[in-house]
């Protein structure tokens, strides 16, 4: 079931959902949800029962929800308990309800998939070939997504062998290096393309995702060689691995007299996905 199906499941009801520009995450009324899944006429009522039967639930409870202003049918904004997609998969888990089903199944097949590509990692490269492909993405730009995918981890396991652990300190060093090339936060970036949930780099044109791809690669090496102790140094780092796909990037610009910082997406001009067997390469294929 893909992630298309599980939103239609909702589509058409009454279910608030409000966009945390920080988090970057939409947030779901669990009244709503659970009120489509179950037609209960006492949602209150019938989620007491529903974390009185979960005891993990119920333990959890205060970690899944968070009280978001929403809207009420009166028209006033009240504080109104709401879950990322990822506690309203939880709390689906514990609603038994046909219309629950197909969500748990779709589950099911997920963590299936996940313990495959754990256990072969090459895998996850080729379904994110294929998602790509479903989307429309052309074949040269899905060859450049990959390459870029390759050398973000790289930089990650580089920036990890340094000491940086904690995902916050990841996005900071990555807005460091976004906007010593593009002149963006990665936040400002998105904001620019008109992205919200969307993934940055999903939507960036082949040449935006070639000159992040060579911040990444320089910022890698440098590290590699100045082999950093602290924070700040990595930082330092960053920048000057951006500065090198800056350098790149004007250099271009003049030769083209326009900016190679696109507010364009991807999604506004993908190809279609019934390409011409002559234009599919053998990306990624088994030997």
């Amino acid at each position: 079931m893909p992630n298309e199906s599980v939103i239609k499941v909702f589509e058409g009801k009454n279910v608030r959902v409000v966009w945390n520009e920080e988090e970057e995450k939409f947030y779901f009324s669990v009244a709503d949800i659970v009120e489509v899944l179950t037609e209960s006429t006492d949602v209150k009522q019938y989620i007491k029962r529903m974390r009185s039967r979960d005891p993990e639930l119920d333990s959890s409870w205060g970690t899944i929800c968070t009280p978001t202003r929403m809207k009420a049918a009166d028209g006033k904004f009240y504080k109104t308990q709401a879950a990322d997609l990822e506690g309203i998969f939880r709390i689906i888990q514990s609603v038994p309800s046909k219309k629950a089903e197909p969500i748990k199944q779709w589950l099911a097949e997920v963590g299936a998939q996940r313990i495959d590509q754990m256990i072969d990692p090459e895998q996850t490269f080729q379904m994110a070939v294929e998602d790509y492909r479903r989307q429309g993405y052309s074949e040269r730009w899905i060859n450049e997504r990959m390459k870029s995918i390759q050398m973000r981890k790289e930089l990650t396991d580089e920036w990890k062998r340094s000491g940086i652990t904690e995902q916050r300190d990841f996005a900071i060093l990555t807005n460091v290096l976004t906007k010593a090339w593009s002149g963006f936060t990665t936040g400002e970036y998105k904001k620019y393309k008109g992205l919200t949930k969307e993934n940055l780099r999903d939507n960036m044109t082949n040449i935006e995702l070639a000159l992040n791809t060579l911040a990444e690669v320089a910022t890698t090496e440098y590290s590699r060689q100045s082999n950093p102790q602290t924070m700040a140094e990595s930082s330092r780092i960053a920048k000057e691995g951006g500065e090198v796909a800056k350098e790149a990037r004007e250099t271009m610009e003049r030769r083209l007299g326009r900016s190679l910082v696109s507010p364009e997406r991807a999604s506004n001009y993908i190809k279609s996905i019934e390409a011409s067997d002559d234009e599919k390469p053998k990306l990624m294929d088994r030997e």
